[in-house]
């Protein structure tokens, strides 16, 4: 008996019927998140390009987008179950060059540290260094307690570079005469990035639940309000709270004796999850 014409497409079109019940992403899925990781090294190149043509307003929103891609990118693969340990390398990767490089040129170039000689190169160097060792880090280590990161986001410190830029864009808009000196910024960077590399807990802020806490959802909701306000400087005076939040927690756990919850260490030879 002769098989129909079509059997072999529709064979075809079983198996990928099957593979999607196995739980395997499309192609276009599984591409998806490594575009908008990609979109987040375009905006890290920007920003350097920018900062270099001195435009460092426009240096600064780079280094944000880029935050942005980089809070979805993560979610987008989940959603499209295309996590990889290839996607966490190249994320890695992407965040040296946009949370690492693209800043400590920000900062270079906006805070005239060319004048401080070597030192300001030393400085700025030093958070490059010090955001590729946390991300490092952060792919091989977990983090020791629940709901934190070990040391400072390498995201939440670029931004703090970014926002700072904005800040004192907007007073000078406001005719306030700003003078930051370059010591002030060099030894900025340099504590930033010190924070990056440190083992004090920061909130990750992960476990948010905004389906089933009313008073979470009007906190983000009012937040988001004050960013639209004025971000120039909501977005400055979040990152130096958040900044702060970490060590004076520390300090008031220790002092307080009231210690983190741990986690359990990971078997020798398992994976870890960035």
């Amino acid at each position: 008996m002769m098989a129909e014409p079509f059997e072999p497409g529709a064979r075809r079109f079983r198996r990928r019927r099957r593979r999607r019940r196995d739980g395997k992403p499309r192609r276009g899925l599984y591409l998806l998140p490594h575009l908008v990781t990609t979109a987040g090294v375009f905006f890290g190149f920007w920003a350097i390009v920018h900062a270099f043509n001195g435009k460092y307003d426009l240096a600064a929103l780079g280094i944000v987008l880029a935050a942005l891609c980089d809070a979805i990118d993560g979610r987008v693969a989940r959603l499209a179950r295309a996590t990889s340990r290839f996607g966490m390398e190249y994320d890695s990767i992407a965040d040296t060059v946009s949370f690492g490089v693209a800043p400590a040129i920000l900062a270079y170039s906006a805070g005239h540290l060319s004048d401080l000689g070597r030192t300001g190169f030393v400085m700025t160097f030093l958070f490059t260094a010090c955001a590729a060792l946390r991300l490092a880090r952060f792919n091989v280590a977990p983090s020791r307690y629940k709901g934190r990161f070990e040391g400072m986001p390498s995201p939440a410190a670029a931004g703090i570079v970014a926002s700072t830029q904005w800040f004192v864009s907007f007073l000078r808009e406001q005719d306030v005469q700003v003078f930051v000196p370059g010591a002030a910024v060099a030894a900025g960077v340099a504590i930033l990035g010190l924070l990056m590399v440190s083992a004090i807990p920061y909130r990750s802020f992960k476990e948010l639940d905004l389906r089933h806490s009313y008073g979470t959802l009007v906190l983000v909701v009012f937040a988001i309000a004050l960013i639209v306000q004025e971000p120039s400087v909501t977005l400055f005076v979040i990152g130096l709270l958040y900044a702060a939040s970490g060590p004076a927690e520390w300090i008031y756990r220790r002092v307080a004796k009231r210690p983190l919850q741990r986690l359990a260490e990971p078997a020798e030879g398992q994976p870890v999850q960035g």
